[in-house]
C-alpha cells in the first residue's frame, strides 16, 4: 500500500461585484471572493493538497489563471478534473480535512452542503470529509475581513 498526503493553502480577497463561492456553495453576503475563476478557496486548497499528494505542483500550473478558458471558471469542475488524475495514477481518497478561515459570513448553515459536494466531485463517502469554518478573532486580514483563506490536507491510497 502506498499512502501519501498533501496540503493546500489558498486565500482570496473579499471584494463588491462578486458572488461569495465556498466548497460549491453560493453564500449570501454583500462581497465575493477577488480571482480568475469562480474563486472558490476551498475548492483550491483541496486541488493544491491532491496535486501536493501526487507531486504535481499546484492549481495554477494546471489552470493557470493567463489562460481564458478558466476564466469565471466553477472549481468544482477544476477539483474533478484534478481529482481524475489522482484515480488515474490508482489513488482512492482516505479522507480530507479542510478549514475556511473568514471572519464573516457565518458559515455553519452551510458545512454540510460544502461537504456533500466535496464527497460528490471526489467520488467519496461524506464520512471521508471534514469542513469546518473559524475566525481569527479580529486578526489579520481576515480578522478585518479583507479576505477569506483556506486550508486543506488529503490522504491518498493506493493499494498495488
Amino acid at each position: 500500500m502506498t499512502i501519501r498526503i498533501g496540503n493546500g493553502l489558498d486565500v482570496h480577497a473579499l471584494v463588491t461585484g462578486r458572488k461569495l463561492v465556498l466548497g460549491g456553495v453560493t453564500i449570501p453576503f454583500e462581497r465575493g471572493l477577488k480571482g480568475h475563476s469562480d474563486a472558490d478557496a476551498l475548492l483550491h486548497a483541496i486541488c493544491d493538497a491532491v496535486l501536493g499528494a501526487l507531486g504535481e505542483g499546484d492549481i495554477g500550473a494546471h489552470f493557470p489563471d493567463t489562460d481564458p478558458r478558466y476564466e469565471d471558471a466553477d472549481s468544482r469542475i477544476l477539483l474533478r478534473a484534478v481529482w481524475q488524475r489522482a484515480v488515474a495514477e490508482g489513488y482512492s481518497l482516505g479522507n480530507v480535512d479542510a478549514t475556511v478561515v473568514a471572519e464573516a459570513p457565518r458559515l455553519a448553515p452551510y458545512i454540510r452542503e460544502m461537504t456533500a459536494n466535496i464527497a460528490s466531485d471526489l467520488g467519496a463517502g461524506i464520512e471521508q470529509v471534514n469542513v469546518k469554518a473559524t475566525t481569527t478573532e479580529g486578526l489579520g486580514f481576515a480578522g478585518r475581513g479583507e479576505g477569506i483563506a483556506a486550508l486543506a490536507t488529503v490522504l491518498l491510497i493506493k493499494n498495488r
